[in-house]
């Protein structure tokens, strides 16, 4: 399994446990993390979610360029349980290392995050001929227009000191720290009435004016042809080859 999930009480923690590829995700991890949102949501019992990354180097590589496709039809919503729509229960992230494109756009799903202090966060679309549309939405949203403009159009990093004064994390602390402070965190927001809760995500979201699915498929289908383009397979070779990419802006 390369996601695991396990109660703390009333909080589920949700793991993405593939370090050896640096937590990046493939159909399967895509499959397991919508299937435990999904059962977290349906599961009165579980009043929050808490998702991590195992080891202490990534949280989440984002896509697994060398990844083969899944034969077979997803089981369940995948991470469309929290990314195209309005994750009804508090989402909290602990986040144990690098927060790479993908994985950053699953970072800024949540409503609260607790970040190691050595954490980095970056969006290298641009890098492997490819479009951060995540990412580059919501960030457009959250920080000031240069702000948003150098991290999606350089590719990269910024530290977790940075994310923590540009206010896309709520605290650090060190690694060995961070899912128990995060847990702390989330007790603090579940002693509060649920119904309260969700209606105040509902109201958050609703002046943050976060898109829905319709809109969210609009946007991927804006970005969709520039993965299908000459230089997003020459970024994908590049990368796994270790080389410099060669483009030819086709």
């Amino acid at each position: 399994m390369t996601v695991r999930a396990e109660r703390h009480d009333e909080v589920l923690v949700v793991t993405i446990d593939r370090p050896e590829r640096r937590n990046a995700l493939d159909g399967l991890t895509m499959e397991g993390l919508g299937l435990a949102f999904e059962e977290a949501e349906q599961d009165d019992a579980v009043r929050a979610v808490v998702l991590t990354g195992a080891g202490d180097k990534v949280f989440c590589a984002g896509a697994d360029l060398r990844a083969e496709p899944l034969d077979r039809e997803m089981r369940g919503p995948g991470m469309a349980a929290f990314q195209t729509r309005l994750y009804p229960k508090p989402f909290l992230v602990a986040l144990n290392g690098a927060a790479v494109g993908g994985g950053f756009e699953i970072m800024l799903c949540a409503d609260l995050v607790v970040a190691a202090d050595h954490a980095t966060f970056s969006v290298p679309e641009v890098k492997r001929g490819l479009v951060g549309a995540g990412c580059s939405t919501r960030l457009a949203a959250r920080l000031p227009p240069v702000v948003a403009a150098e991290l999606v159009l350089t590719g990269d990093p910024i530290s977790a000191e940075r994310a923590l004064q540009l206010g896309l994390v709520n605290a650090l602390a060190p690694y060995e720290q961070v899912v128990e402070r995060t847990l702390e965190l989330a007790g603090r927001v579940i002693a509060n009435a649920p119904l309260a809760l969700t209606v105040t995500k509902q109201l958050l979201a609703r002046e943050q004016r976060l898109h829905d699915a319709a809109e969210w498929a609009d946007i991927r289908a804006q970005a969709a042809p520039v993965f299908a383009s000459e230089d997003a397979k020459e970024g994908r070779a590049a990368f796994a080859e270790k080389r410099p990419p060669r483009w030819t802006g086709r």
